[in-house]
């Protein structure tokens, strides 16, 4: 079982904007100090001290709204993998091992950048070679952009609670 102290909660600005994913520890240090207020809480779990008991929080809200610059995600072949979902963005398969491909390649001047990379399965890597899709008659599923940290939230980190699905993704349909 994991530890209570170490499951994740989610962090909202005053506006409710999502902030970032902090511990219930560092949590119930913001709801000690008066900085948060719990908006969700785990259904039926407590921290308990030898005067006090509060429920855990899945979901804190800052009282004071917090100017913070946004974080960029650090472009790395895992983030890269994990922005496209494990999926290789030239056939679609989930298969086998995923490599980096460079949608330009860097001979014809292509950067290493979020626009310019995707997961590609062996197979597409090696198809496509030193050459653009159009150059080797392959078609990308998504065009590649920069993940936001919101995306970040909801992908890399993942859903780690049902009842974060209402501040992470706004305007979608609960399913």
């Amino acid at each position: 079982m994991q530890n209570i102290l170490s499951l994740n909660v989610l962090v909202l600005n005053q506006n409710y904007e999502p902030l970032s994913v902090c511990s219930v520890r560092r949590a119930a240090l913001m709801l000690f100090l008066g900085k948060a207020e719990i908006i969700e809480k785990h259904d039926g779990k407590r921290l308990r001290s030898v005067s006090t008991s509060m429920a855990v929080p899945s979901v804190v809200r800052l009282w004071a709204f917090a100017r913070i610059p946004r974080k960029q995600v650090i472009l790395t072949r895992r983030n890269i993998i994990k922005r496209d979902g494990g999926q290789c963005m030239y056939c679609g398969t989930y298969e086998g091992p995923m490599t980096v491909d460079h949608v330009v390649p860097k001979k014809f001047g292509g950067r290493d950048s979020w626009e310019n990379l995707v997961s590609a399965c062996m197979q597409c890597n090696n198809r496509k070679g030193n050459r653009t899709p159009e150059q080797a008659r392959m078609k990308l599923l998504r065009i590649p952009r920069r993940p936001n940290h919101i995306m970040f939230i909801q992908h890399f980190i993942g859903v780690a609670d049902r009842r974060w699905k209402p501040y992470l993704f706004l305007g979608e349909s609960e399913n």
